[in-house]
């Protein structure tokens, strides 16, 4: 890596340019195998500025709150139940805003690099609302005056909970300061509830399954709320542990380590892989890696939640503290960068500061049995049927099994859609010729190809992408990851398939007015975690779905990057207009 410049492929383009997509893949994949995305040093660091300004507003924020004073005393006031109560808000407004999950050249947001809030604030940009059909007054595709303001009233409420006082000792929880007045979190709650009824985009940004659940615990008592923060936290870490319980991960984890900053020398980044350069499967180290992470997070915060303090509580949240800092210091593609600090100020904050408060303590447990209830269940749901469930609220974070959509645009579309809808943000690929050149570009936008081959699921978007061409020459398409579609179309994504589906797509059409032929969408759900197939569907943005089926998982996990040729089940196949 280098310091001011990346560290790309070098290829004869000439050359290069003559082979298949395929052909073009496989030294894209061989270089992020031993190198990675190649990103050059002073973007890492960027991201370090970016998390240490993150902890020190936060830090500040806090110590504008009356009764919490000194800001090196951190001892007399870090147990206080309001400082969690307004890191969890921060947090959330810092993620609403864009500048959280997603945000930056990382997540290939170069002009600008954040969406969100440039976007919320304006009228007639793209909205998807969840369910448009059974909530009154949600449908439409289109940002309204009522969108802005809920939205810019979500901020405000926020910001002033920021700065508002305690209400109070509590004593059961050596409080001196107390917590936030509870209208104030009822207040935040109902906006943002009232928002993501109109754009589930807002609600998903802010990151709802997290700082949202953690909200509504707010709600509860003193020593109530802890506890059912606790169980928030162990229902993150358990279902995400649940959710690895697959094939796919292994690739993740392979794929994350080679792009690590941390991890330095391309020996031992090959060892990730069964046996570079040929053969890019995960190899052992990345497969002990998997489980041995997946068996920590599984694990580990039972343990923390049931220890109740002294040296086996201190034990395990220092495994979960090391095992946040080995996320956070591999800088993972989508820079969830603030949620991981997060999560370790929680593991600090809630299981050491307040080891001793556990289920007994529980003055009201019904609503805290309703809450985890209510928030496992979804976990469960979401990996038994992810295409009702975003991975985000099935806590499938990490796991190598989203959702994922590739568009295949052909120039005329890109144009159209530019000129069509309201976007503060060019198309993926001409923001990339802005940083690289024309020429250049190809090179980072077929690395953002490996990127995806390297985990499972590219294998079948790809062969899929021949599939969604036929009967057109696919030299007159540019492929672009559903993703930055959403980013650019609609403000924020963070690998949530979702967010590019029929809806966007219908969303699209009505203001491009593609042709047939012009745009063609790969969309392939998630694997259920009790069927061994993953299904898709293919759409013209103009005439409507043409063919869906499914591919196995077990064909996909055997393929190299590379290789193109997963064996199609088709379910049902209509003629699609040339």
């Amino acid at each position: 890596m280098g310091f001011l410049k990346p560290d790309l492929p070098v290829v004869d383009l000439a050359e290069w340019n003559k082979g298949t997509r395929a052909e073009k893949i496989r030294p894209m994949a061989k270089h992020w195998a031993e190198i990675g995305f190649g990103t050059p040093v002073v973007l890492h660091l960027f991201y370090v500025l970016k998390i240490i300004l993150y902890v020190l507003v936060g830090w500040l924020i806090v110590l504008s709150t009356a009764g919490i004073d000194g800001f090196t005393n951190v001892g007399s006031w870090w147990t206080e139940p309001i400082v969690f109560q307004k890191i969890v808000l921060y947090t959330m407004l810092f993620e609403v805003i864009g500048l959280g999950c997603g945000f930056g050249p990382l997540n290939n947001r170069f002009f600008p690099p954040l969406g969100s809030i440039l976007y919320w604030l304006r009228v007639k940009t793209i909205r998807q609302p969840p369910w448009p059909t059974r909530v009154p007054l949600t449908s439409g595709d289109t940002r309204r005056t009522v969108d802005v303001a809920l939205y810019a009233a979500l901020l405000v409420m926020i910001v002033f909970a920021l700065f508002s006082n305690g209400t109070g000792p509590i004593p059961a929880l050596d409080s001196e300061v107390g917590t936030l007045p509870i209208w104030l979190i009822s207040a935040i709650l109902t906006i943002l509830v009232l928002a993501g009824l109109r754009d589930k985009t807002i609600f998903l940004a802010a990151r709802g399954e997290v700082y949202a659940t953690l909200t509504v615990t707010f709600l509860f008592s003193g020593v109530d709320m802890i506890v059912a923060a606790k169980l928030v936290f162990l229902v993150i870490w358990i279902g995400a542990a649940t959710s690895k319980l697959n094939k796919h991960f292994p690739f993740v984890m392979a794929t994350m380590m080679s792009n690590s900053p941390v991890v330095r020398t391309r020996r031992l980044k090959r060892q990730f892989f069964e046996h570079f350069p040929d053969d890019l499967r995960p190899g052992r180290l990345a497969r002990t890696f998997a489980h041995v992470s997946t068996a920590i997070e599984m694990l580990v915060p039972l343990v923390l939640f049931f220890s109740g303090g002294g040296w086996l509580t201190t034990v395990a949240a220092t495994i979960m503290i090391c095992f946040h800092l080995g996320i956070l210091t591999a800088i993972p593609m989508g820079v969830p960068l603030e949620w991981n600090v997060f999560m370790i100020f929680g593991v600090v904050t809630l299981f050491i500061g307040h080891a001793d408060v556990g289920l007994s303590d529980v003055t009201n447990p019904v609503p805290v049995a309703i809450l985890f209830a209510v928030i496992a269940g979804i976990v469960v749901l979401g990996n038994l049927f992810p295409n009702k469930i975003s991975f985000l609220f099935g806590m499938r974070y990490y796991a190598g099994n989203w959702d994922t959509t590739l568009w295949c645009i052909k120039p005329s579309a890109s144009k159209k859609i530019e000129d069509g809808i309201i976007s503060i943000a060019a198309m993926p690929a001409a923001q990339l010729e802005r940083v690289y050149g024309k020429d250049g570009a190809q090179i980072p936008l077929y690395l953002g190809y490996a990127f995806r081959a390297m985990n499972t699921h590219g294998r079948a978007l790809f062969t899929l992408a021949h599939r969604a061409m036929a009967g057109h020459p696919e030299e007159q398409y540019v492929i672009t990851d559903g993703e930055r579609i959403c980013s650019m179309a609609m403000g924020w994504n963070f690998g949530d398939g979702h967010l590019g589906d029929e809806h966007l797509i219908d969303a699209l059409q009505e203001r491009c007015h593609f042709e047939p032929g012009e745009v063609r969408i790969v969309l392939l759900d998630a694997q259920p975690i009790h069927r061994p197939t993953q299904a898709y569907r293919l759409v013209d943005a103009a005439t409507g779905e043409f063919e869906r089926g499914s591919v196995r998982v077990s064909d996909m996990v055997t393929r190299q990057p590379w290789d193109d040729t997963v064996p199609v089940q088709v379910d049902s196949s209509t003629p699609s207009t040339p």
